[in-house]
């Protein structure tokens, strides 16, 4: 994250020549696209405001907050959305301390703030936050990877949570917190914690910046960078720091978002580590919770251009549908999105030109990110947040504003995108600063909807009206050997000439959750001749001629069940 604009564009006439092409296609776009984003927001009864705490002395802490989850706290099959928050910094005076929060959803599109009652209303300074079931009891839980002292909140099974954090092992010390995830390193059944850090930071190191004579944040390599940390479950409540044995510890970064995923497809679970203004890192699993750095081996440290971005969120998704997760990162003002292309065998190509999904960008600041079929046809469009994080940058620079539109690429099945963003409809009218966005089907009508969290303001509730027609299939997992909601399994999905993987994780995009349940766009295709899960530690269950239009559930050993549906068994070879 650079935060001096008028970085010098690095554009190869290749390069020059893809994008103009692609502009082209875009501009004769029909205005007929099947993405459609409906903005909700007013009639959802959130009242949720994020702040960053800043009083004008523009510490870097209030550039990077915050992510946002989206998972069932409840159980009963709404998805319910946990927003973090900032916290006053030196100089800024409060009447009443601002929370996170957490809503209830209801259905039909109404919210109740339940952070109360829940007891997860934390008033520490939210940065990222990851969810998932650390003690296999069967109901979510939360890690919130703050500016200041963490905090693990156990999920009590009946609506509330207690915190847990000294008890667990996890009290150890405050830093500028990042994204984080779970996931289960060692394939040993129980989830492990990855929790990035962004930078060494205090109050009496806070440098003043300015440019062009305006107030601006500084750069984040004037404090130093700092080593992520690992946690491994110890399978009673408890977790031991492992940084240094699993190899993670000895790499310092500028950490932002993360995903932990099989990018190299031998059955364990890897970790990206989008880092600010440094070189990417991509840790490799030996499969024993041991990582060896090869990001650069892999084409990933940097882009295409050999430059470090200011990498801000990553996201993982097959979107050629070739069977392989590819990765989308998002970055600073002046520097192109990315989308690295999986090729196999360990490496990763950046092909953001060739493919047009982040043409666009170039001029904005950008944030939280995702792979989801919106329209259900069987590829994975993109969507990027984005907004300044200077507030006062139209003064001084004019090709940028503090306030912006988000962007959505439709996928156009060809391995190419287009910026539909003018056509999918008033959701992507809106300006306003945006970090963390998030994405689940809030109404449970088989498409994916979007949450995203804006600094200094109210968040944004996207509902998906897209072209009706296509059809859909939800998965979740329930592990019995393994982690209890199948994080790190990989589904294969087959359904005529179609096929998807997918996987569920701990964590991912800009600093948040989402996407416990995974989703599939299945087109016209009226059947499923065939779904695969590959659990972590190797067990892999078949189920075969599967109906369309629900949500199923698989259970670890052969069983699945389908919400309000006939029940499917289950062929585990």
């Amino acid at each position: 994250m650079s935060v001096v604009p008028g970085t010098k564009d690095r554009f190869s006439c290749r390069a020059v020549a893809a994008a103009v092409v692609w502009a082209c296609t875009g501009s004769c776009l029909s205005a007929a696209v099947p993405i459609q984003l409906k903005d909700v927001t007013a009639e959802t009864g959130i009242t949720f405001r994020h702040t960053d705490g800043g009083s004008g002395r523009r510490y870097i802490v209030e550039t990077v907050s915050a992510g946002l989850a989206l998972f069932d706290y409840d159980g009963d099959g709404d998805i319910d959305i946990y927003f973090l928050n900032g916290a006053p910094l030196p100089g800024t005076k409060v009447e009443t301390s601002p929370t996170n929060a957490l809503y209830r959803n209801d259905g039909g599109w109404k919210f109740t703030d339940v952070t109360a009652e829940a007891g997860v209303g934390d008033t520490g300074y939210g940065l990222g936050v990851a969810v998932g079931d650390y003690d296999n009891d069967g109901d979510p839980d939360l890690f919130l990877n703050n500016f200041g002292p963490n905090v693990l909140y156990r999920n009590n099974g009946d609506g509330t949570f207690s915190d847990v954090t000294l008890q667990a092992g996890l009290a150890d010390g405050s830093r500028v917190g990042a994204g984080a995830c779970f996931l289960d390193m060692d394939a040993d059944g129980d989830l492990d914690l990855y929790a990035a850090n962004y930078l060494e930071f205090t109050y009496e190191m806070h440098v003043p910046a300015t440019s062009r004579g305006f107030p601006v944040y500084v750069n984040p390599r004037n404090y130093p960078a700092l080593p992520d940390h690992v946690y491994r479950n110890n399978d009673d409540g408890t977790f031991t720091d492992v940084s240094e044995q699993s190899g993670v510890a000895a790499h310092a970064g500028w950490g932002m978002g993360m995903v932990c995923a099989d990018f190299d497809n031998d059955g364990d679970t890897d970790v990206f580590v989008a880092n600010d203004v440094a070189e990417n890192f991509l840790f490799q699993n030996d499969g024993t919770g041991k990582f060896e750095e090869v990001a650069l081996m892999a084409g990933a440290a940097y882009d295409l251009d050999g430059t470090a971005q200011g990498s801000m969120g990553v996201d993982c998704g097959d979107y050629n549908n070739d069977g392989l997760l590819d990765f989308y990162l998002t970055s600073y003002q002046s520097q192109l999105t990315a989308l690295y292309k999986n090729l196999g065998n360990g490496v990763l190509e950046d092909v953001r030109f060739l493919s047009g999904a982040t043409l666009g960008t170039h001029p904005y600041v950008t944030w939280g990110n995702g792979f989801v079929d919106f329209d259900l046809d069987g590829d994975r469009d993109v969507f990027v947040a984005c907004g300044h994080l200077l507030d006062n940058v139209e003064l001084f620079d004019d090709t940028t504003s503090y306030h912006v539109r988000n962007i959505v690429y439709m996928n156009t099945g060809d391995g190419h995108f287009l910026n539909v963003s003018d056509q999918c409809g008033d959701g992507l009218a809106v300006k306003l600063s945006s970090r963390g966005a998030a994405f689940d089907d809030l109404d449970n009508d088989g498409d994916v909807d979007a949450v995203i969290l804006n600094s200094r303001r109210e968040p944004t509730i996207l509902r998906n009206d897209s072209v009706p027609g296509n059809h859909w299939l939800q998965i979740r997992l329930r592990g019995t050997k393994t982690n209890r909601d199948g994080v790190g399994a990989r589904v294969k999905v087959a359904a005529g000439d179609l096929t998807q993987v997918d996987e569920v994780h701990g964590g991912r995009g800009y600093q948040s959750h989402y996407g416990s349940r995974l989703c599939y766009g299945l087109g016209k295709r009226t059947r499923i001749d065939r779904i695969e899960v590959r659990w972590i530690g190797g067990g892999v269950d078949v189920l075969e001629n599967v109906g369309v239009d629900r949500l199923l559930t698989i259970t670890e050993g052969g069983t699945a069940a389908t919400a309000g549906r006939h029940t499917v068994a289950g062929n585990s070879p």
